[in-house]
């Protein structure tokens, strides 16, 4: 059985925040029904699986908004509120404008701690105050300038129903206050993306229509001492983001997945990811087909099947070919360094989402939040309208938390499930898959049946529909995970697997439980641990 554990001679800094997050992006002439395309996967062992609502507010002048930093929850001070702000349900607002993240870190000396706003305040508050993506980007780099940056360089993207931008942004350090970035629009017929690892290389600064940036973002590299050529030649992700091993290896292989998965030709990059060529990828790629919210859903769920950096293959995989691996992105073993690949779909998501911004709607529906909690390989993807005015209770934030269980919660519903199914993952998978299809089959097809029905409809009135058919279905859904969980149960219990026909458990003709299949290990790992075990 062949070992994929990637080997490094001296240990690298990962450069990762505890927030290790992917974005995948696509223009509205890229995708099947004009629509935008935004994900997001919030990756996190500290991070509950919930979906917020903040309503529209006015406000009185003189109203204070406090800013909490999102990863530490520590209170980093206080700026004016704006006179109205607009409903935001996750990641998308009341006008559809959407907001994803990834962190790259970057250069450990710009952090700036003396800051008040943080990455996650960034993207609340702009999706308070914003009615467009360029709108977004105006809230963002304003609020910096003024008040400072408190985090690592974050990655951004920032979508309306017309428009998909990536922004990168990374601090100036202490004693200077605001931040150094840069923005472009994906062009409408590509695709983008990011996972940890600056991406933004060189910036075309005669296209003021499409670019957007920080007046002294190549000046402030110069002051520095890291940047002397030309403007022209000057590189955002080299100079403020040098990509290491773990930043090709661990980040950029999951763009290049999710690339090669639209585009033929894509392999050419793989030496890339593994650190023996210095050809990166574009930036952004024109895919072969159009492609749909569902084929995005099915992005989030990769594992690099099928490739080199295949997750559910190899020695570490174990016998039953299982993703999980212990004790974080890697290994130290006799001063060497190990690093394990790492996928899109992640044991530690703690909510993740396919946002669809929709022109061609009527305000009535608005946009979709496709949005699911734990692990993107065994989750189902909800539709969450941009205009409800309550979340589901199975995904309240007051609904359980990450150490209070909630059987009505679900977070823990699929976390069980997931959970189980880890210890014999290529068995279990197929039947959650089975389940998880079908659900999306029925989902994406009522969509389409709630979207002309409310389209007749006032807009108050289709936010009362859509917040109750938001909750039946996420509330349906819930009900058949839990189930799904106690099948699994019955049919594995104890290692074993029962046996089955026209889709219940066999019994004798004396209606006992039919003997039960014993799978043993595959062939490659009865090898490996042969042995170790006593023999004639």
């Amino acid at each position: 059985m062949k070992n994929k554990v990637f080997l490094l001679i001296s240990l690298l800094s990962a450069g990762i925040s505890v927030f290790a997050c992917t974005n995948f992006m696509a223009g509205k002439n890229a995708t099947t029904d004009g629509s935008t395309i935004v994900t997001y996967a919030a990756d996190s062992y500290t991070l509950y699986g919930a979906l917020q609502l903040l309503p529209a507010a006015d406000h009185n002048e003189g109203d204070m908004r406090k800013i909490v930093d999102w990863d530490s929850g520590k209170l980093l001070g206080e700026i004016p509120e704006v006179k109205h702000t607009y409903s935001v349900v996750g990641n998308m607002n009341e006008h559809q404008v959407t907001i994803g993240e990834t962190t790259f870190g970057g250069r450990h000396e710009l952090v700036d701690t003396t800051g008040i706003i943080d990455y996650g305040s960034l993207i609340y508050i702009a999706l308070q105050r914003s009615r467009t993506a360029r709108e977004a980007i105006s809230t963002m780099t304003s609020l910096v300038e003024k008040y400072g940056y408190y985090s690592e360089g974050e990655s951004f993207s920032i979508a309306d129903p017309e428009e998909v931008w990536i922004m990168e942004m990374v601090g100036k350090g202490a004693g200077s206050k605001g931040a150094v970035w840069v923005a472009t629009r994906v062009p409408d017929d590509m695709v983008c993306a990011h996972a940890n690892q600056a991406r933004i290389d060189k910036i075309n600064f005669k296209d003021k229509k499409n670019w957007l940036y920080s007046k002294d973002v190549v000046k402030f590299a110069r002051e520095k001492g890291w940047f002397n050529g030309k403007d022209q030649d000057f590189s955002f992700c080299d100079t403020y983001c040098p990509a290491d091993m773990l930043g090709l290896y661990g980040c950029e292989g999951r763009v290049w997945s999710f690339f090669r998965k639209v585009k033929d030709g894509m392999d050419k990059y793989l030496p890339y990811i593994l650190g023996e060529s210095k050809e990166k990828m574009p930036l952004f790629i024109k895919p072969d087909r159009l492609l749909s919210a569902q084929d995005f859903k099915l992005f989030m769920r990769d594992m690099y099947e099928g490739t080199p950096l295949d997750i559910l293959q190899g020695t570490d995989a174990g016998p039953w070919h299982s993703k999980l691996r212990y004790g974080g992105l890697g290994f130290k073993l006799d001063s060497v360094q190990y690093w394990f690949e790492r996928p899109t779909a992640t044991q530690q998501t703690g909510w993740s989402f396919v946002a669809q911004m929709r022109s061609y709607t009527k305000e009535q529906a608005g946009g979709i939040l496709w949005f699911g909690v734990d692990d993107a390989a065994t989750n189902v993807y909800m539709p969450i309208y941009s205009n409800i005015s309550a979340v589901p209770w199975c995904l309240s934030p007051n609904n359980g938390d990450l150490i209070t269980y909630s059987s009505t919660a679900a977070f823990w519903v699929f976390n069980a499930v997931a959970n189980f199914a880890y210890s014999k993952y290529d068995a279990m998978l197929p039947d959650i898959r089975k389940r998880q299809q079908s659900w999306e089959t029925y989902l994406n097809n009522i969509v389409v049946e709630t979207d002309s029905l409310v389209s007749t409809m006032s807009v108050d009135e289709a936010s009362k529909h859509l917040t109750r058919f938001c909750a039946e279905q996420a509330e349906k859904v819930t009900a058949s995970w839990r189930e799904l969980g106690q099948y699994l149960l019955v049919k594995y219990l104890d290692g074993q697997q029962k046996k089955e026909k026209n889709g219940k458990f066999k019994r004798t003709k004396e209606g006992e439980c039919a003997y039960p299949l014993r799978p043993t290990y595959n062939e490659e790992y009865l090898r490996l641990i042969a042995p170790e075990i006593r023999h004639e």
